[in-house]
């Protein structure tokens, strides 16, 4: 469609996307609980697959969806719609000959906005990081998902003042843990209508799968990163573990190379310090940093 507000996704099977597993395990507990009328809620770090996992689920349940990206500056309409320009109107009456009437009047122009397509033509809503727009924009939501009921404002026109949301909408939801920056804290009413499911570092198969599927380097070259990696997290003393997004960085800037991750080898050494301290570190302390580099360093000699 040419409208941005009314562009949906037609989700399918992603390039290099890796289904182990613990994979199958989470999309087929996901469509379970969608399947028994229930939206799901994605939470975990930033760096753990979240949104890839939901978009997924939503090729999985094979009908169009809709994108939604929070932010802090939405308000119920970024979500609902409003009013967008205007719509001019000229009528010319020519029923008396010879004489000629001319009418002209501008109304404002409503446009549906994402979340009421969705919930009008039954599309899964895919709506990610959604503590990071601001709790009262989402109030709109509890109706919608409790009674499958959408209060619609007086400004969009029609005679009825709500809109019965389609049989086939799906919401699936992501976000982060509620201590990261940006992140709210989501109405209690609203967690409660959707089945929240936790979702942890992944296991060592699925890291190394993931790292493999992306970067295209050899099991035996992503299985020494992905070891740095986990070293790195188990160690704790990192201000935020590293995900598997740092062991894709690294195979594929090493990739790029036409290196080998080797404990004689400088520029790896170097490479696994700047990703994994960057990845690590938020606020840039260079105590913090410091101390991870360190640890970096000895887990490259062990593992290299």
């Amino acid at each position: 469609m040419t409208d941005e507000l009314t562009t949906t996704l037609e989700p399918g099977p992603m390039p290099d996307f890796v289904e182990t597993k613990y994979i199958k395990n989470v999309t087929e507990r996901a469509l379970t609980y969608i399947k028994a009328g229930f939206p799901v809620h994605f939470r975990g770090v930033s760096g753990c697959g979240k949104t890839t996992l939901a978009m997924h689920v939503a090729g999985k349940l094979k009908r169009p969806a809709m994108l939604i990206h929070g932010d802090e500056e939405f308000t119920t309409s970024s979500l609902v719609g409003g009013d967008y320009g205007y719509r001019f109107r000229k009528v010319v009456d020519r029923f008396v000959s010879r004489v000629s009437k001319t009418e002209e009047d501008m109304v404002k122009r409503w446009v549906d906005n994402r979340l009421t397509i969705a919930c009008r033509e039954g599309l899964t809503l895919i709506y990610d990081e959604f503590t990071r727009s601001r709790p009262e924009a989402n109030n709109i939501l509890l109706s919608i998902l409790q009674e499958k009921i959408m209060d619609m404002p007086a400004g969009r026109g029609g005679e009825e003042p709500y809109l019965k949301v389609h049989p086939g909408f799906t919401a699936i939801f992501t976000s982060n843990p509620e201590e990261y920056a940006g992140v709210h804290r989501s109405q209690d009413a609203l967690r409660d209508r959707m089945i929240t499911m936790d979702l942890d570092h992944f296991d060592y198969e699925t890291e190394v799968a993931i790292t493999l599927a992306k970067s295209k380097l050899s099991k035996a070259h992503v299985e020494k990163i992905v070891n740095i990696v986990r070293g790195l997290r188990e160690s704790g003393k990192c201000e935020f573990a590293p995900t598997v997004r740092g062991c894709i960085m690294i195979a594929k800037t090493l990739k790029v190379r036409n290196s080998s991750p080797v404990k004689a080898n400088g520029g790896f050494r170097q490479m696994c310090q700047d990703i994994l301290a960057s990845e690590t570190s938020r606020v840039g302390s260079k105590t913090n940093q410091g101390r991870v580099k360190d640890i970096i360093k000895e887990l490259v000699v062990k593992h290299s």
